[in-house]
């Protein structure tokens, strides 16, 4: 069963997942990095360029989804050195200052809410030029023009979508539209029309896109 929340730290979700006897899951894209909590450990979930297929992992799974961009402020490590990559918080991280927070969620009643109150204290100030690339990108923007309007060269957009994102801002703009597909389509909105609405050719490019990005096609998704 999993349950979400919104966080008080602004974006983000609060999430608590306690998955099948056989711990399967299919993670997509979505352009956020995690803070996870699962059977005494602290990790880190880096941003995605495929589903992350979890098998054999039994248990319940707490997290903190950071919004787009800004979990690299908040742990200190470029998000493409996190790229599609599961990674313990000490590796990052002194590790007495890693046990000393895996003690205090060990102790909390709420692991969520331990989590939330870790992210809250240390998490920086968002860029703003950042939540400005990702609102423009999700609502269809060429990339070139996005760079533009934002004042920064195209090469510069790249470097700085890398560091906060973990790849360039044409395959975050291919994750932020697959997801606004998916959200349609769960709405119940036929698929051609999803496809327009979503940013696509037509529907066979969105098939594509999704079958690349999700490692099913969108039908086996929405079952």
């Amino acid at each position: 069963m999993y349950e979400e929340r919104a966080s008080r730290l602004s974006g983000a979700v609060v999430w608590v997942n306690a998955p099948g006897e056989d711990g399967s899951g299919r993670v997509l894209p979505d352009g956020c990095m995690d803070l996870l909590w699962h059977e005494g450990r602290l990790l880190v979930a880096g941003p995605d360029t495929h589903a992350y297929v979890t098998q054999g992992v039994p248990g319940v799974w707490v997290g903190l989804r950071f919004s787009p961009g800004t979990a690299p402020a908040f742990l200190g490590v470029p998000a493409h050195e996190l790229l599609d990559r599961r990674v313990e918080l000490s590796e990052l991280w002194p590790a007495s200052v890693v046990r000393r927070l895996r003690g205090r969620v060990e102790a909390a009643a709420e692991p969520a809410a331990a989590l939330e109150e870790i992210a809250l204290e240390r998490a920086a100030a968002p860029d703003p030029l950042l939540g400005r690339l990702v609102q423009a990108l999700d609502e269809g923007r060429p990339v070139g023009a996005v760079a533009d309007e934002l004042g920064v060269g195209v090469r510069r957009l790249h470097r700085r979508s890398r560091d906060a994102f973990g790849y360039g801002p044409k395959t975050l703009a291919r994750v932020l539209r697959m997801q606004r597909a998916l959200s349609l389509a769960r709405g119940g909105i036929p698929l051609a029309e999803t496809a327009v609405r979503a940013g696509y050719a037509d529907q066979p490019h969105l098939s594509r896109e999704v079958r690349e990005l999700a490692g099913l096609p969108l039908t086996g998704l929405l079952r």
